[in-house]
């Protein structure tokens, strides 16, 4: 019986602790900061992204931030928040944000499990997997609105084009 497997066989199942075996399983570099708390580091294509979830009893929610650094020059913030509307509009869940203090690009998702309802493995790495998939999505549009100087409609464009074929 794998980890993950013990979990659907248990009433008591800490959100975090289901994290910290998909990051395991994932191989993903994980530091388990308190017991509602992990962070992680996950490669993509374009950057390694920094992902933390968090579980708030009170709330019952899942909390997940992914971020990534960025610093576009201050002229191109307004090209930027737009791409940012532009790219929100796109993602069924989750959305983002850029924190100008931390230098960060923010993708965040709430995921609520009131009345006692139990995330499966499954779902919370369809979480994961949907918030660096976005990320990943989106990167090349913040890039080009922000340093390439491309209007966010074009921008947007790359990150909703099909690849066809193979290079």
């Amino acid at each position: 019986m794998t980890t993950l497997e013990q979990y659907l066989h248990t009433d008591d199942i800490h959100p975090i602790d289901i994290v910290e075996s998909l990051a395991e399983h994932h191989d993903w570099d994980f530091d388990r900061i308190t017991e509602d708390q992990i962070a992680m580091s996950v490669a993509g294509s374009w950057r390694t992204y920094s992902v933390t979830l968090a579980w708030s009893g009170t709330d019952e929610t899942l909390r997940l931030i992914c971020t990534f650094e960025t610093e576009p020059p201050e002229a191109r913030l307004p090209a930027l928040y737009e791409t940012l509307n532009r790219a929100n509009d796109l993602c069924w869940a989750g959305a983002f944000t850029y924190w100008a203090e931390q230098k960060l690009m923010v993708y965040r998702y709430g995921l609520v499990l009131a009345g006692g309802a139990v995330a499966e493995p499954e779902q919370i790495d369809r979480m994961l997997h949907a918030a660096v998939g976005n990320c990943e999505r989106f990167y090349p549009a913040f890039q080009l609105a922000t340093w390439a100087e491309r209007s966010p409609g074009e921008a947007i464009g790359v990150a909703i084009a099909e690849a066809y074929g193979r290079a």
